[in-house]
């Protein structure tokens, strides 16, 4: 490619992760995940304009990382399986970056297995202690705790301090209806909170899509 179109896509991969770490702030993960995948496929002229321009020789990904560290929490299995196929398609990538991203993935599926696990305990009991779920489900309580610290850091739990350690439970109740908006088609559907956190398909296209849910009016 020519330079120019090295820097195109350097500017348009820039771009997306701006946007990505917007909708994060605004607590639209979804939406985040879709930014940050649209990043992907400019990566590899950002590596060459970088290379050849700025002299780097190793790369701090972030269209990539933010998918590591997010998806998992939202349960996006599809984000993880897209990322799979794409660094698998692009050796480039995996060559210059920083971290190692088998097991990243690797890591990053683990705690969607916990993060399943655990959501589902919250979900029957109403709240769980934190310092009890290594004795519950094993592994590492400091995984464990880690966890629900970010789930509180997005919005997902709260955690209420409990005798040096915190009860976990639903910032919201999950089986409240709240309304969501096709990312495809527009169309805005209610259904309990809870249902719109993994992919659904959309009443009006028909399309399979992780529904953005939308805030009240006040």
């Amino acid at each position: 490619m020519k330079n120019s179109e090295l820097e195109d896509h350097r500017n348009a991969y820039y771009e997306h992760i701006s946007n990505a770490k917007a909708a994060l702030k605004q607590k639209a993960f979804h939406q985040a995940m879709r930014f940050a995948a649209c990043s992907w496929e400019h990566i590899d002229g950002t590596i060459q304009y970088e290379r050849k321009k700025e002299s780097k020789e190793s790369f701090n990904l972030e269209g990539i990382d933010l998918v590591l560290h997010y998806a998992p929490l939202i349960f996006d299995a599809e984000s993880l399986d897209n990322l799979e196929s794409r660094l698998k398609g692009q050796k480039r990538i995996a060559k210059h970056a920083d971290i190692n991203f088998e097991h990243g993935l690797a890591k990053a599926r683990a705690v969607m297995w916990d993060a399943h696990r655990l959501w589902n305990q919250i979900e029957l009991r109403r709240e769980v202690r934190q310092d009890k779920l290594r004795t519950e489900f094993g592994g590492d309580q400091d995984q464990w705790r880690a966890l629900a610290e970010a789930w509180q850091e997005i919005g997902l739990i709260v955690r209420v301090p409990a005798d040096s350690s915190y009860r976990l439970s639903f910032t919201t109740d999950m089986s409240e209806a709240t309304t969501a908006r096709c990312p495809t088609c527009g169309a805005v559907a209610k259904a309990p909170k809870a249902k719109f956190l993994e992919k659904r398909h959309c009443p009006k296209c028909g399309a399979a899509v992780s529904f953005v849910l939308l805030g009240r009016h006040r």
